[in-house]
C-alpha cells in the first residue's frame, strides 16, 4: 500500500507541476522588430520624390522585416527586405543589387534607427554586389492606416548605397522606403 500511495503522490507532483505556466519572454528590440509592407520611391535631399521616382524600382508594395540579432542586442537589429530589391536579376546581370540586409544601430525610447556604410548582405550568396548602404529612419507608433482604416505603426527611413552607379546622373540624392506594420489581416493584403 505504501508503494502505491508513494506512485500517486509522484503522479500527483507530477501533474501539477507540468501545468505551471512559464512566461515567454520577448526579444530585445520587441519594440522596433516587424513584418512591414513598404514601397521604395528615389527622392530629393528634402525627401520628395524625383519625377519618375515614385516606386522607382516597380515592385510595388513588398515585405520589408527588422528583427533582433543573434546576440540580441537592445541597441543593434537587422533591416532586410529579403532579396526583394534586387533590381540586377530583374533587369541585366551587370546592374547592381539594390537589396537591404544590414544591422543598424536603434535607439528604443526614440524608435529611431541608423548606419553608416554598413555592410550589405541584401544579395547573399547569389553575386556580392550589394553595396553599402547608410540608413537613417523612424518607427512612428499608430502614425499609419491599414486598409481597413486601423490603426497601425508605420516606418520610414532614407538609404543610400556606396558606389551607387546611376547616382547624381538620375537626379535623386537616395531612396525613401516607407510603410506600414503588417497586420496578419487578409483585408489589409
Amino acid at each position: 500500500m505504501k508503494k502505491v500511495l508513494y506512485f500517486a503522490a509522484l503522479l500527483l507532483t507530477t501533474v501539477f507541476a507540468s501545468c505551471e505556466k512559464e512566461e515567454i519572454g520577448g526579444t530585445a528590440t520587441q519594440a522596433t522588430a516587424g513584418q512591414w509592407y513598404v514601397t521604395i520611391d528615389a527622392v530629393d535631399e528634402n525627401g520628395k520624390p524625383i519625377q519618375g521616382g515614385e516606386d522607382y524600382f516597380g515592385l510595388g508594395r513588398f515585405i520589408l522585416l527588422t528583427y533582433n540579432t543573434v546576440e540580441n542586442d537592445p541597441t543593434v537589429m537587422w533591416v532586410d527586405d529579403l532579396g526583394q530589391c534586387n533590381v540586377g536579376a530583374m533587369y541585366e546581370a551587370n546592374y547592381p543589387s539594390y537589396c537591404i540586409k544590414a544591422k543598424v544601430s536603434i535607439n528604443q525610447s526614440s524608435m529611431t534607427f541608423k548606419s553608416n556604410e554598413a555592410q550589405n548582405f541584401g544579395d547573399g550568396w547569389r553575386t556580392f554586389k550589394a553595396m553599402p548602404v547608410t540608413i537613417d529612419g523612424k518607427i512612428l507608433k499608430g502614425a499609419g492606416h491599414q486598409n481597413n482604416g486601423s490603426v497601425a505603426d508605420s516606418i520610414i527611413f532614407f538609404v543610400s548605397y556606396k558606389n551607387d552607379p546611376w547616382y547624381p546622373d538620375d537626379g535623386y540624392a537616395k531612396y525613401k522606403v516607407s510603410g506600414i506594420r503588417y497586420s496578419g489581416l487578409e483585408e489589409n493584403d
